[in-house]
């Protein structure tokens, strides 16, 4: 099918598009599938909602959970707050305000002061990885950490249709603008990428691009079509609307628009990625979504699925093994399982990296080659993305194999080394260099090259230890 005429064809010309209806931590109580909830059990998510961002969508609601479930069902988890996302002394705090009614500005400043504690930007971002033009002017709105690579956050597309319980990126979503990532700069974005060459793969993202207009999107990939920019290869758009709201690239007042805008992206030579996020086989259970999957795929764009392996909602090799199988069927490319980030509600959702490697081992054995194509788990970690290979014993000492899958230096790349074992061990932080050695072969020119305010400032309170570094994002 093609989108290029003046008039594309709607893909659903009989059918009303649904309404897109979002709730909030303002309207919580209004949610009427909650209502069957105890009290303290809806006082809780009131009480979590306070610190993390929540937004749900009635699709999520109607179409993805099982209500005769709840708590456990996986997808209720994946969005509506646990009163275990935070911890004990955080939870009982904003309770004790939220009880007394306290003064906004009271709350305010307990809230500022619990976020801050849970490392609102891992791996030192904000420090490490923000561009200049010319070399001087910094760039807003751009994370330059991998040579060929280019993030860009559009400010119309940080928000989502829902937000995730487990989200990274969380700290873009609580309107403080001090920690939000975020640009309408799209000279500042074609000025660097026309001074940087070496950049072959854009990445928009978020939030979550897809809440924005095609006509906004347009603006900032258009340009990206004259010949100036041929050595930007590859667009990926970063999504959750996939599984989130399907309807985006079916029925929404301007999915033709934007069906178009991809296909002539793709004919003009553009590798275009669909970056779907998807934790669960459920979120690809519905008619829409296969829909939404096949009219993207007609444009040419391919879809990659990526996800991080989470307690309460997927920490099962069967979900995963069931949800590239799925993917698969439905010509998705699975791509990454991840280990859950340092930041926000890690200790909620953390599994040990001893788990998630059997996790990962246990579900590849179950599928074709064709589902093989994910790798992990994968910390997305300071120093680049850091792969679990597996757990062996070399010379005697239980070891954990590690590799560079990307790094902020290209020769670490599928550089092999190895961590002493630790069952407990839940992301690169927690580990140690095997051997006897003190430090890893890339810490002394991580901390030199890309010292981040919080990595320098850790780095010097530890240099007397024997062993790496406790670094965030390390």
């Amino acid at each position: 099918m093609s989108y290029n005429n003046a008039q594309p064809q709607r893909a659903v010309a009989a059918k009303p598009a649904r309404p897109f209806r979002v709730h909030t931590q303002r309207t919580l109580d209004r949610i009427e599938a909650l209502r069957g909830l105890p009290a303290d059990h809806r006082f809780a998510m009131k009480v979590v909602s306070t610190v993390l961002p929540f937004r749900v969508n009635d699709y999520v609601i109607e179409e993805l959970i099982d209500w005769d479930r709840i708590p456990d069902d996986p997808i209720f988890q994946l969005v509506f707050p646990q009163q275990g996302m935070l911890s004990e002394r955080h939870f009982d705090r904003i309770a004790d305000l939220l009880r007394a009614e306290a003064e906004p500005a009271r709350l305010e400043a307990a809230v500022r002061e619990i976020r801050a504690a849970l490392n609102p930007h891992p791996a030192g971002q904000l420090e490490s990885n923000l561009p200049k033009l010319d070399g001087e002017r910094p760039l807003e709105g751009l994370q330059h950490k991998y040579r060929e690579t280019v993030l860009f956050f559009p400010s119309q597309g940080q928000t989502c249709h829902a937000y995730c319980s487990f989200c990274f990126r969380w700290a873009q979503f609580v309107g403080d603008k001090s920690l939000r990532i975020a640009s309408n700069e799209a000279s500042g974005l074609h000025d660097y990428l026309r001074q940087h060459r070496q950049v072959t793969d854009l990445l928009i993202t978020g939030g979550d691009p897809m809440v924005m207009k095609a006509r906004h999107l347009e603006a900032y990939l258009e340009p990206l079509l004259r010949p100036e920019f041929d050595h930007v290869q590859s667009i990926r758009i970063g999504t959750k609307a996939l599984t989130f709201w399907p309807h985006r690239f079916v029925d929404d007042a301007d999915s033709d628009q934007l069906m178009a805008l991809l296909e002539r992206l793709v004919a003009h030579g553009k590798h275009v990625a669909l970056m779907a996020h998807t934790n669960h086989w459920r979120e690809l259970d519905t008619n829409i979504a296969h829909e939404a999957v096949a009219r993207l795929r007609a444009t040419g764009a391919e879809i990659r699925s990526q996800g991080p392996l989470l307690a309460h909602i997927n920490d099962n090799p069967e979900v995963w093994a069931r949800m590239w199988r799925t993917q698969v069927r439905l010509g998705i490319i699975p791509y990454y399982l991840f280990v859950q980030r340092d930041t926000g509600a890690q200790h909620y959702f953390e599994v040990p990296l001893v788990r998630a490697w059997e996790i990962y081992r246990k579900a590849i054995q179950q599928v074709s080659g064709l589902a093989r194509t994910a790798r992990g788990p994968s910390m997305s970690a300071g120093p680049g993305k850091v792969e679990i290979q597996g757990v062996t014993e070399v010379a005697g000492e239980q070891v954990f194999v590690l590799r560079f899958l990307q790094g902020r230096n290209p020769d670490w790349v599928n550089r092999p080394f190895f961590a002493r074992f630790d069952p407990k061990a839940t992301w690169l932080d927690d580990l140690v260099p095997a051997f006897g050695a003190d430090r890893f072969f890339f810490t002394d020119e991580y901390l030199t090259r890309w010292p981040s305010a919080q990595a320098a400032r850790i780095a010097a309170v530890r240099a007397p230890e024997p062993l790496l570094p406790e670094v965030s994002g390390l």
